[in-house]
Formats: structure tokens, C-alpha cells, sequence
């Protein structure tokens, strides 16, 4: 519906309801797909592409921009909150200025607004109401989120409230703030402030934060992981970093779609964060990835920073405005998506990472400890060929429990609640390497997805886990002996190379690498866990 009216101040019922902001222009709430697309081509948004998705650009920000996230220092939270470089602390005093000037610029603009869910266990559920400038990121958000039935939209009272101003340029003498850039929760307030960055990841992940926050003192684990379910009913889960291939590997025909990136695992089994997919879809292929191709060639699509010709036909090849572009669509456009978001106890958890050293195995059996070790560890390892400003040697990341820069909470909380959680589902670890094989990058091969795919396969329909196993000398992962459809030089990484002694080099390297991060949360771990931590050759 859109009110062409002002607006009294939080008055009860209306669309601005709890946001503080009194408008003088036009007000769109809860417009449907549709209308969000015309009022962006409308407002020079975005342009359509020849099969109707909305192509946009981000601006400078084509990603997240962690420096300018920023936790409110209250004293009702603050004894709790994880502070250092990922939850920057901000003054309350100047979160009041920030959030007052960002509020008068709302109070001008024409507005979006839109009261979505995040959350499919009704119980664990989180009113969102997004107030944005765009059009465009309106229908991300309405994509992204669970959008409630007609009749549940009637006195909607948001639980959390975002304030989205991707124009308005934060000042940070006057806010105290980094940059004109600044991504503000309160806590206290539920309330969150965005400013100064296109990039609508920002909206998506900026309330991930909020129910990793919420959720761990209700006994359920917020995971930074995609889930699909077996054809009896057992849940997959797969955790990794933007791209290690979590979204594609847990979209395929055979597997129903719980869904692609955050879940909470807890009493009642595991359960989908979000209402839509956010998928990275630089050079997809049709063939390799047939559904998220599918849902990238549609209607109502947003498609962030894609290239596309005069005629509107994409080129996912092309990386000319960022590697990270992007693919925002409802998760019930997949064919096989589970309706409810919903699934029971996980059989597997698998966490994936695409190691560009290209040492380690592409599957291994992990014990508990492991498990625990290396979710928090959180390894993948960047190249130049996927992220701009990177020189030509492979860059190690280590993100605590795949998802560091959106744990509010101390790493070893969610560490803690994995481990109960493994233990008392009986579920098995596993450790899949979808980065390079032969060699390190320059040198060796991308894992083949087909090889990938195989050894997933035999893992989930569990046949792995009966066959025989070895202690691979290295890193002390057990990597099988034999896989049905995968040669049996690729299940050891070192038979793969050439060349041993160089291999054999730059394992200790990433060992080492291994040692160093693990010594920032060392004090917090149990004992089994520090007995399996990898240490670098004496």
C-alpha cells in the first residue's frame, strides 16, 4: 500500500510505526514484487534483463564493508558482547546523534518499507521492519526474509527495526563513526542504522547478527551454514565461507533446499533464518548449477552488479564491476525447496573449504575435537581470481565458526553449542576441500565439482562412513581409501603433486598458518580439542 500523506509520528498501525520517522513524502509498504520492480525502473534503479530479473549496481561498496560495523555500548549488553575489530564499540551518546540525523533525512525521501520474518520456527521467530530509500532493496529484502501472510501483516509490531539509508553520508567527528559508511546495532534498542553503502548484504547480514545474538541464551545454535534433507528425512548440514561452494553444494536435485546460508540447530532440529537465496554467481554455469541459473533468469530477481548487454542478456563471466556479483531470489523459486524452511535432526555436518595451497584431502572424517577445531577455526584461503586486490599467492582466512564478522558473542559460545550438539545427535564431521588439487593455485587445478559431488554423495547416503579409512600424516585427518567415481590420486592431495617436496613444504607452511590462529582462542578450548589443534613440524 502507499500513503501519499504525512504521517504522525510513530502513530500505531502505520507503516512507520516504531521507527521515529515522520515523513513528508510518499510511503510504499509491504508493495509486492511487481510493484517494487516498476517503482525502481521508475526511479532509474536498475535496468530489467531480457528474462525480467533487476539488474542493479552497488556503488564503491560492491561487499561488506566491516570496518564500519559498529555494537552500541550499553550497559544491558555490554558485559556480553564480543568487542574488538568485529563488534567496534560505539557510544550511546553518539548512536542517539546518528540515529536522530539519519531519522530527519528519512523524513524527506519518498520511502520503502516492508515487515518480513526472520526465523521459519514460529517460535524462534524475529519481526523485521526494513525502512529503506530503494526500491530495489525493498524487493532484496522481500526476497530475502520471510514474507508474512496478508492477514498476519495486520498489526504488525516489529521486533527489530532497520533504518536503511544507503545515500545519507554518515560524518564521523559528529557520529563517531569510521567513515560517511557506518552499519549501527543497538541492542538495547533493537534498532539498527545503515548508511553509506548500495550493498544490500549489509540488510541481510546486519540481522544475522541480531539473531546470533538472541538465540544462544534460548539453547539454539545460529550457524553461518546452508541445510538440504535426504530422501529419508536426514539433514545435511554445510558450513563455508563465500566461496568454498556452500550454496551450490547444497542446491541439487536429489536433496531438498532447507536453505542456503543461516540456520538454527536446536531442540526441534534445524531451521532456515531466511525466506530467499543469496548466491555469489560469478561464472555459474548452467550445467554445474542448474537451479541457481534458473532462478537468476527470472522475474523478480534481483542481480547485484551483473553484466549484461544492450539487449539485456547477462554475461556471468564478467567481473568488470566486482567477482562478488551476486543473486538475490525467494527460495521458493527452487524446485525442490523445503516449503517450510524447516528439517529435523542433522545426520551430517560438513564443513568446506576451498584451500587454494591445494594440500589438503578433498574429504575427511573428523572426530568431535576436530569438528570443533576446526569449525573454530573457520580456513579457506582467497586467490586473485576471486576477489580484487589480491596478489597472485593464495591468502589463508580464518574466520571463527565460518562466520566471525557476525558473532556478537565470544566464538567459544557457539564452539561450546556445536560440540553438545554433535554429541548428543550422534552426527558425523566431515572436512571437504572444493579448492585446488596438483598443486597450489598458478600450479594445480580447481577440484572438480563432478569429483566434489561423488564424494558428497558417498558421505550423506552414508556408504563412507563404512568404508576404511587412513591417517593422512599431515594435518592427522582420516581421508578414505577408496570412493566410488573418484580417481584414487585425488583422495590423497599429495599423490596429486607433481612435485612432494614441494608439497610436503607447503603443508608445514599452512599448518604453521593453523598454529598462529589458533592461539587467539586457545585459552577458551577444552583439552581434547587443544590435543587434535594442527602445530607446525618442530
Amino acid at each position: 500500500m502507499t500513503y501519499p500523506f504525512a504521517l504522525a509520528k510513530n502513530q500505531r498501525g502505520s507503516p512507520l510505526d516504531g521507527t521515529g520517522v515522520c515523513p513528508d513524502r510518499a510511503v510504499h509498504a509491504n508493495l509486492t514484487a511487481p510493484a517494487l520492480v516498476a517503482h525502481a525502473l521508475r526511479r532509474d534503479e536498475g535496468t530489467l534483463s531480457a528474462d525480467g530479473a533487476l539488474i542493479v549496481r552497488t556503488g564503491v561498496h560492491t561487499g561488506r564493508s566491516p570496518q564500519d560495523k559498529f555494537v552500541v555500548d550499553e550497559p544491558a549488553t555490554t558485559a556480553d558482547v564480543w568487542w574488538g575489530k568485529v563488534n567496534q564499540k560505539l557510544a550511546p551518546e553518539k548512536f542517539e546523534v546518528l540515529k536522530g540525523r539519519v531519522q530527519a533525512y528519512l523524513q524527506g525521501q519518498e520511502l520503502f518499507t516492508q515487515d518480513l520474518y526472520a526465523g521459519a520456527d514460529p517460535a524462534r521467530r524475529v519481526r523485521v521492519r526494513i525502512v529503506t530509500t530503494g526500491a530495489w532493496q525493498a524487493l532484496f529484502a522481500r526476497n530475502m526474509f520471510i514474507r508474512p501472510r496478508e492477514e498476519e501483516l495486520a498489526g504488525f509490531e516489529p521486533d527489530y527495526v532497520i533504518l536503511h539509508a544507503p545515500r545519507f553520508q554518515a560524518d564521523p567527528a559528529r557520529d563517531g563513526v569510521r567513515s560517511p559508511t557506518a552499519i549501527a546495532l543497538s541492542f538495547s534498542q533493537k534498532l539498527i542504522v545503515i548508511t553509506g553503502t548500495e550493498y544490500a548484504g549489509e540488510i541481510k547480514k546486519s540481522i544475522f547478527t541480531v539473531m546470533n545474538w538472541l538465540l544462544p541464551p534460548q539453547g539454539v545454535l545460529p550457524m553461518h551454514c546452508s541445510a538440504n534433507v535426504g530422501p529419508d528425512g536426514e539433514v545435511a548440514l554445510f558450513f563455508g565461507l563465500s566461496g568454498t561452494g556452500k550454496t551450490t553444494l547444497s542446491s541439487y536435485p536429489a536433496r531438498p533446499l532447507i536453505g542456503d546460508d543461516e540456520h538454527g540447530w536446536g531442540p526441534d532440529g534445524v531451521f532456515n533464518f531466511e525466506g530467499g537465496c543469496y548466491a555469489k554467481v560469478i561464472n555459474l554455469s548452467a550445467e554445474a548449477e542448474p537451479e541457481i541459473w534458473a532462478a537468476s533468469h527470472r522475474f523478480g530477481t534481483v542481480l547485484e552488479n551483473v553484466v549484461a548487454d544492450a539487449y539485456g542478456r547477462l554475461d556471468l563471466g564478467d567481473g568488470r564491476f566486482t567477482e562478488n556479483t551476486r543473486s538475490c531470489y525467494p527460495i521458493d523459486v527452487i524446485p525442490n525447496a523445503v516449503p517450510a524452511g524447516r528439517g529435523g535432526q542433522p545426520r551430517n555436518v560438513v564443513m568446506l573449504t576451498a584451500d587454494a595451497f591445494g594440500v589438503l584431502p578433498p574429504i575427511a572424517r573428523l572426530t568431535p575435537a576436530q569438528a570443533m577445531y576446526h569449525f573454530l577455526s573457520g580456513y579457506t584461503a582467497r586467490v586473485a581470481g576471486t576477489e580484487k586486490g589480491l596478489s597472485a599467492e593464495p591468502q589463508a582466512t580464518f574466520s571463527t565458526c565460518f562466520g566471525s564478522p557476525f558473532l556478537p558473542r565470544r566464538p567459544e559460545v557457539y564452539g561450546h553449542m556445536l560440540a553438545e550438539l554433535i554429541a548428543r545427535h550422534g552426527a558425523d564431521c566431515w572436512l571437504v576441500n572444493t579448492g585446488w588439487s596438483g598443486g597450489s593455485y598458478g600450479v594445480g587445478s580447481r577440484m572438480s565439482i563432478r569429483h566434489t559431488r561423488a564424494l558428497l554423495r558417498a558421505a550423506l547416503d552414508g556408504t563412507l562412513a563404512k568404508g576404511s579409512f587412513r591417517r593422512e600424516p599431515f594435518f592427522g585427518l582420516s581421508i578414505p581409501e577408496a570412493v566410488p567415481d573418484v580417481p584414487a590420486e585425488v583422495l590423497d592431495p599429495r599423490q596429486s603433486w607433481g612435485d612432494k617436496a614441494a608439497y610436503d613444504a607447503t603443508a608445514r607452511d599452512l599448518l604453521a598458518r593453523f598454529e598462529a590462529n589458533f592461539a587467539t582462542f586457545a585459552e577458551h578450548v577444552d583439552e581434547e580439542v587443544k590435543a587434535v589443534a594442527l602445530k607446525a613440524a618442530a
